[in-house]
Formats: structure tokens, C-alpha cells, sequence
């Protein structure tokens, strides 16, 4: 086995879990806590002195899709656990947009993990269950916490489940990186988990090769883990690296040079 292809201790560690106590957090690093039973996880930017920059919708529109789907999944919106309003955030039940809450607030009552970044190709398909890892690297602190104190003055946009969510804003703040594609989904490794999921036997010609249920379940595997790691934002070409200023200000101008960039890649064959 090569240097380069060989796991670490850290490595296995990580693909195990991404728990870490909150005295070893450092401002700007990507944190997460699972919500309702690990159905999805909510994602913040972490500030320092205790704080947590996230994107959230109010309680009960956390899918965002203002059907009644919004009503049987929690809101992400921070609670403290006593049950009354926090004496450092107040009540932010009924909040939604890039707000700040303190951590014990952002938790809920849940664990801490923090988002991985940089993460080798066999780490990031071992991390079957999306949202927890990404392959492209961090920006320094510094500008991770411009962006997410820029964007809590300044917001980031309606919240979407697919599109804009928790994650995609904790991922922009990180990498500076946005998604422009006619594809309904955004950087998120929650909502492109779920959509491989949901068509990886279906979607796939491989399946007419076998019929036994182990066979599905193996080609059903390995299409999402196609799927997964092409749409993780450190592979994907549908990509560009956005100020945050720019971001806010010029949304105009940046969705036509991300179409003439794109263009000019497929006509270079890229």
C-alpha cells in the first residue's frame, strides 16, 4: 500500500465519528447536531466566545416547501433546553434568516460534530451518510468568519431544503464556493444524499443485470456512492468562487458570468 493511499488513525477515527468536545472548538470551524431522531442535521459557522452563526428557517417551515411536508419535521430554529427563552439569545423560536445564537442554544439539546473538510476520496465514501464531510478544502478562519459576520448583517437569501439550506450556507462561509446549475440542488451533502438515494436502483441501467436482492443492493450501493462523491462540491465543475460582497450586492452579474464560464468550459471539452 502506498504512503498516499494509506488510512491514518485520524482517519478511521473520523469515519467512526465527527463528535468533538466543545472545549476544542476554534472560531470558524463548520459544526453540525443531529436533529429528530438523525433525520437531518442542522449546521453553523462557530464564532467564538460561545456563538454559532447559522442560516434557519421559524419553527415549523423547516423544509421550506410550504406544504404540509413542513410540519412533520422539527424546526431547526434554536431552543434553549431549559424550555424557557435563553437569558443570552431570548427567544428565537419564531426566527428565521442568518442569525447568532450560543451554542447550547444551536445544540438543542443534541451532541456536537464537527464538518470535515479536505477529506480524501476513500474517507469521504466511507462517510456513507451525507452531510458530515466534504473533499474540497477550507479557506483560512479569517475568511470564514468575514463571510458568515457579513452574511448575518446582510442574510442569504429564502431558505430551501434543496437549494439554500443550513449546510450550504455553512459550506459557502467555509469555501467561498456556490453552485450554478439548472439542477435543484445545491452544495449540500444532505439533500444530494438523499436524491442518490432515492434513484440509485431506479435510475440505473446496471439493475436490469441481476435480480437477486443482494445484487440490487450492491449495485444500488455503489451508484449512490457515484453519486455522492460526483456532486460532493470538491469534484463538482459547476462551481466558482464568489465574494461575499459580491454575493450580496451583485447577484445579477454572477449568474451570467457562471453561464458564460460554463459555456466556455464545454466548448474547451473540460
Amino acid at each position: 500500500m502506498s504512503e498516499s493511499s494509506r488510512w491514518t488513525m485520524p482517519d478511521m477515527a473520523g469515519i467512526l465519528s465527527n463528535k468533538i468536545p466543545q472545549d476544542e472548538l476554534k472560531p470558524g470551524d463548520h459544526i453540525y447536531s443531529w436533529r429528530n431522531a438523525y433525520l437531518y442535521a442542522h449546521h453553523g459557522i462557530y464564532i467564538g466566545d460561545g456563538m454559532v452563526i447559522h442560516f434557519t428557517r421559524a419553527a415549523g417551515q423547516e423544509i421550506g416547501t410550504g406544504t404540509v411536508l413542513d410540519r412533520f419535521i422539527f424546526s431547526s430554529s434554536p431552543s434553549h433546553p431549559s424550555g424557557s427563552p435563553c437569558p443570552r439569545c431570548g427567544d428565537q423560536s419564531r426566527t428565521e434568516g442568518v442569525i447568532s445564537s450560543c451554542l447550547e442554544c444551536f445544540l438543542c439539546g443534541g451532541e456536537l460534530y464537527l464538518f470535515k473538510y479536505g477529506v480524501s476520496p476513500g474517507v469521504f465514501i466511507a462517510k456513507t451518510r451525507g452531510g458530515t464531510c466534504t473533499i474540497a478544502p477550507s479557506d483560512p478562519p479569517e475568511h470564514v468568519l468575514h463571510r458568515a459576520k457579513f452574511l448575518l448583517q446582510n442574510g442569504f437569501g429564502v431558505y430551501n431544503i434543496f437549494k439554500n439550506n443550513c449546510e450550504d450556507f455553512a459550506i459557502y462561509c467555509k469555501t467561498g464556493l456556490l453552485v450554478f446549475t439548472n439542477v435543484s440542488v445545491g452544495r449540500s451533502g444532505q439533500a444530494t444524499s438523499f436524491l442518490a438515494a432515492t434513484t440509485a436502483i431506479v435510475s440505473s441501467p446496471l439493475r436490469f443485470l441481476t435480480t437477486g436482492v443482494s445484487g440490487l443492493a450492491a449495485v444500488g450501493f455503489g451508484v449512490y456512492c457515484v453519486s455522492r462523491y460526483v456532486s460532493d462540491i470538491g469534484v463538482r465543475r459547476d462551481v466558482m468562487k464568489i465574494p461575499v460582497e459580491r454575493l450580496i450586492l451583485c447577484p445579477g452579474p454572477l449568474e451570467s458570468e457562471a453561464t458564460t464560464i460554463t459555456d466556455t468550459s464545454k466548448e474547451k471539452g473540460l
